[in-house]
């Protein structure tokens, strides 16, 4: 496949001396000639703004749409899944480090037409952006995901929601659905463990929910940071406060990149799971195995609507999204 010429960068300003301003995420990176920004995605080229991985593919795949995870949006389908190098966040935990963190990532070339013609060879539902920082990957994206649309393909970002409101709502009509990670409910959290800030992260939930896009999110539980019974109440609170039923995915943490905290134990899980179904009715546990909070099941009758076995989902839902017991219809894409 060969690569795409890369467009102008969207999403920033030239100032004086050379230097060029990123208005795309809440970083706000001043870049000199010929620096290129943390995320490792945008670099000040002859003082204009260059997007460095446009047309370039570091990793793609054909997953399952519930690894994403997504548990209410085509399930048992499988999406191709793209990645570039980089991300704008810095996790110590990172679990994908070796692609969002790394140096000198090897890329191919990839058009956006050509992976939306890939995407509908294999029989996907759509098209993917993971594993690393979508959001960063901002004009390919942008572009990749209005070929997939053209195409009569799904478009999904898995994704840490740390992008400014205007380049949001730009992208915003094109997505159809979004994992998003909340890291915790604690903005010190955010700004010594992740180089970031919690509150453009929950503006940015609030968009996607607000746009229709169907949203579920995910929270890595780690042992000694984020596991307290307030931390995980803050985090329930906020997602019930959303408007609709979202789906929410607490993930074993393993030791990754800079933190060396200990694995969280299932019992851990099993509190959450326990804390937030109080509340919630849509809770799921993930990067662990065994049946409880694996499957749905219908909050009014109890009816299996999906049985899962690893990351395969069989739904047993009606062709209008409904229980196939009670009839209620349910908050599945389907």
């Amino acid at each position: 496949m060969t690569a795409a010429a890369p467009p102008a960068a969207a999403w920033w300003r030239p100032l004086p001396n050379g230097q060029a301003a990123c208005d795309l995420c809440p970083v706000g990176c001043r870049l000199r000639e010929g620096q290129a920004g943390p995320c490792g995605t945008r670099a000040n080229r002859g003082g204009v703004m260059a997007p460095l991985h446009y047309g370039r593919v570091a990793a793609m795949a054909l997953d399952p749409v519930e690894k994403k995870p997504l548990h209410h949006f085509h399930p048992g389908r499988d999406i191709l899944s793209v990645a570039a190098p980089g991300c704008n966040l810095h996790c110590a935990f990172c679990q994908n480090w070796h692609l969002s963190q790394a140096a000198d990532v090897p890329t191919r070339p990839a058009t956006a037409e050509g992976l939306a013609a890939a995407a509908r060879d294999h029989g996907s539902v759509g098209l993917a952006f993971t594993y690393s920082e979508p959001l960063v990957w901002y004009e390919f994206v942008r572009d990749a995901a209005q070929a997939a649309r053209a195409a009569g393909l799904k478009v999904v970002l898995v994704t840490n929601g740390y992008l400014n409101p205007g380049p949001l709502a730009e992208l915003l009509p094109l997505v159809d659905a979004a994992n998003i990670d909340v890291k915790a409910m604690d903005d010190r959290f955010y700004r010594r463990v992740c180089k970031a800030r919690l509150q453009p992260v929950l503006d940015a939930v609030a968009a996607f929910v607000e746009a229709g896009v169907h949203v579920e999110l995910t929270n890595l539980v780690i042992p000694g940071h984020n596991d307290d019974d307030a931390a995980l109440d803050r985090l329930v609170d906020f997602v019930a406060g959303l408007g609709r039923p979202v789906p929410l995915h607490f993930s074993a943490y393993r030791p990754a990149w800079r933190l060396q905290a200990p694995p969280t134990p299932r019992a851990t899980l099993e509190r959450a799971l326990e804390r937030a179904r109080r509340r919630l009715d849509w809770v799921y546990l993930g990067n662990v195995g065994g049946a409880e909070g694996r499957d749905s099941r219908c909050p009014h009758c109890a009816a299996l609507l999906v049985d899962r076995s690893g990351y395969r989902g069989a739904s047993r839902l009606t062709p209008q999204g409904a229980c196939p017991a009670c009839g209620v219809v349910q908050p599945f894409v389907v």
